[in-house]
């Protein structure tokens, strides 16, 4: 049997279209299985061996970041529309934090950028420098206006930190049974809602 040539016949023309196809590969790879893979499993996808793949990634986990980042725009997109025309902060966010779990649980990327971790999400990467400064990047994608709900940027931030620390108690113990969307919302709504309206109060009042 004749030996299958690397690259699909197709080498790429420079390092930076090689590490894109890498990424690719290792995107495709995740979405397909579900479950983690190996710089083996990009390097037969390919079919280059793995010190080809090690030339651009020193590790599993930082081609698995590098996946990670490389699907950030999708969801951030997906997650626009779904918050498309709210602009009641609490609104925005209780659909922002519905639409993450789902999202973050059905597709390994997200959980990679999130916890961390490919294999498993870590919840305790939940509320690292990483994930926070995702969560800045989501949420200044929203319809609203924070300003004028009282939050400057340390405000901000401090929302972030806490609606990630929300979502790490759902990983954590998610219920049993879990909340369905509209059990949750509701529930959301209440209490994370409330919390989140407070601001403005506080801001209005100097305390």
């Amino acid at each position: 049997m004749a030996r299958r040539r690397g690259w699909g016949g197709h080498p790429p023309a420079d390092d930076a279209e090689a590490t894109r196809r890498i990424v690719a590969a290792a995107v495709e790879l995740i979405g397909r299985t579900g479950a983690e893979i190996s710089i083996a499993d990009v390097a037969e996808s390919l079919g280059v061996i793995r010190q080809t793949v090690y030339r651009y990634f020193p590790s599993a986990h930082a081609l698995m970041q590098a996946a990670a980042i490389a699907s950030v725009d999708g969801f951030l997109d997906r997650l626009t529309r779904r918050v498309s025309g709210l602009t009641d902060p609490a609104e925005a966010m209780t659909e922002a934090v519905i639409f993450t779990l789902t999202e973050v649980r059905r597709t390994p990327h997200l959980g990679i950028l999130l916890s961390s971790s490919y294999s498993n999400v870590r919840p305790e990467g939940l509320t690292s420098q990483e994930a926070q400064a995702f969560g800045m990047t989501m949420i200044r994608r929203f319809d609203v206006d924070w300003e004028s709900h009282g939050y400057d940027d340390a405000s901000l931030g401090e929302l972030v930190e806490y609606v990630l620390r929300t979502m790490q108690s759902f990983f954590l113990a998610p219920g049993d049974p879990p909340r369905g969307d509209d059990d949750l919302r509701r529930y959301l709504r209440r209490w994370m809602g409330s919390a989140i309206r407070a601001q403005g109060d506080t801001a209005a009042t100097g305390s």
